[in-house]
């Protein structure tokens, strides 16, 4: 690589020793991306999409063909009975909060397997903040099983924990903790115990950052609901907003219900002009997922080549696109993402700094120079400013745009005496 970007000369020499290092990883990732590009090809196939899919509908939306399509071509993908696909869906939260509020009634238990939730939904549970129509406030009750002293759900303790639950909910990414995200095979394993003591509860799994990851989805593993944002994995950095929901059909529909009115459901909502970049956004999505993983893996390699403690180790298997480098300073947090920033296609003579962030209870420093605002299937990388100082780095639209951001950012580091040779 001719080194345009003047990087030192030792860093480019620990790059290249960290790509040789990751090829097998590599490899693997390719392996899974090409069986994630077959699914969704042979669900647009089936579904007979067309152009006539594209155009964008208004006002109700009643027979909007392009909408229809892609609820089918998503739940064929994801192996479930049906799916809501929509861009009125703001936020990942936003997916999450409404099949929380579509599935659960006052007098329901809602109990987390995977310890406490990402931030942004405490409020939404009412773990803090009371009165402004939080979970609590409706009569829903919440518990939590902490995860093990290693980071991984107790097992043991699922039987008595979901007993009586309506909802076992289960948090794929690791959110912002130094916990593996869970794989399928620990999913599975979640949804086995839950059947034998609990058959009709619900098992709902916020799949952020999680689609095309690996071979399998949570739904194959037989959870009953997944949630994710159309502007991480699945969106493939074109879907410019929105969610969706996929599981049971029934769920789906108290869902629907929940996001519209009672009695419309998914029969209203107008597509505007989003269904091209959603269909087009989940056509690239495993590409797209697979060129974020390995930068992420080039990212984790070459740092612990640098002397940090990086996650996921390599002898996990990955769960979630995130990868955390454990800075444990400040200083270093915000100067690998000023790197990021500086090395970003949008906005990158702009300096990120710690903010008050809504949803979130301590200061965050986001560095993300995205086409789309808050994509964070695009590179990016963002923390909270507290102990252990760790940054989670996440997405990547292209390899080689994404190891450029992050060898930008070894760079910042390295001039800020941060990084010794």
């Amino acid at each position: 690589m001719r080194n345009t970007f003047d990087f030192d000369e030792r860093l480019l020499q620990a790059a290249a020793a960290a790509e040789k290092a990751a090829a097998e990883e590599f490899a693997e990732i390719d392996r899974i991306s090409q069986h994630g590009t077959a699914k969704v090809l042979r669900a647009f196939q089936s579904n007979r999409v067309s152009a006539a899919c594209f155009a964008g509908a208004n006002g109700y939306g009643y027979d909007d063909i392009g909408r229809d399509t892609l609820d089918r071509v998503w739940a064929d993908v994801f192996h479930t009975e049906d799916a809501l696909v929509r861009h009125h869906f703001v936020s990942g939260t936003h997916a999450l909060s409404t099949a929380l509020f579509g599935v659960l009634r006052p007098g329901d238990r809602m109990v987390s397997v995977t310890g406490a939730p990402y931030d942004t939904l405490e409020e939404v549970i009412g773990i803090r903040g009371t009165g402004c129509g939080s979970l609590a406030d409706f009569g829903v009750r919440y518990s939590q099983l902490d995860l093990t002293e290693d980071g991984t759900p107790d097992f043991e303790a699922i039987p008595e924990a979901v007993k009586d639950a309506r909802v076992v909910y289960l948090q794929r990414s690791r959110g912002y903790s130094l916990r593996p995200a869970l794989s399928v095979a620990d999913i599975a394993k979640i949804v086995g115990i839950t059947r034998q003591v609990n058959p009709e509860a619900v098992v709902m799994v916020d799949n952020c950052y999680g689609e095309f990851v690996d071979y399998d989805e949570p739904t194959d593993a037989g959870a009953d609901l997944i949630i994710g944002s159309l502007i991480k994995n699945p969106g493939g950095g074109i879907a410019e907003t929105g969610g969706y929901i996929a599981g049971k059909a029934k769920l789906v529909e108290q869902c629907a219900y929940r996001l519209t009115c009672v009695g419309m459901g998914k029969e209203v909502g107008c597509s505007l002009n989003q269904s091209r970049s959603m269909y087009m956004g989940l056509f690239f999505a495993p590409e797209v997922v697979a060129n974020a993983r390995k930068t992420g893996v080039f990212a984790a390699t070459l740092f612990r080549m640098l002397g940090f403690e990086c996650l996921p180790v390599p002898s996990q298997k990955a769960g979630d696109i995130i990868t955390v480098l454990v800075l444990r300073n400040p200083a270093a947090m915000e100067a690998f993402c000023a790197g990021i920033q500086a090395g970003s296609p949008v906005d990158s003579y702009v300096t990120p700094e710690a903010w008050d962030m809504p949803g979130y209870e301590s200061k965050v420093i986001m560095a993300a120079g995205a086409f789309t605002g808050g994509a964070s299937i695009e590179l990016s990388a963002d923390g909270p400013m507290r102990e252990p100082y760790a940054v989670y780095l996440q997405g990547g639209l292209t390899y080689g745009s994404g190891k450029l951001g992050v060898l930008q950012a070894a760079q910042t580091m390295l001039e800020r005496g941060l990084i010794r040779f």
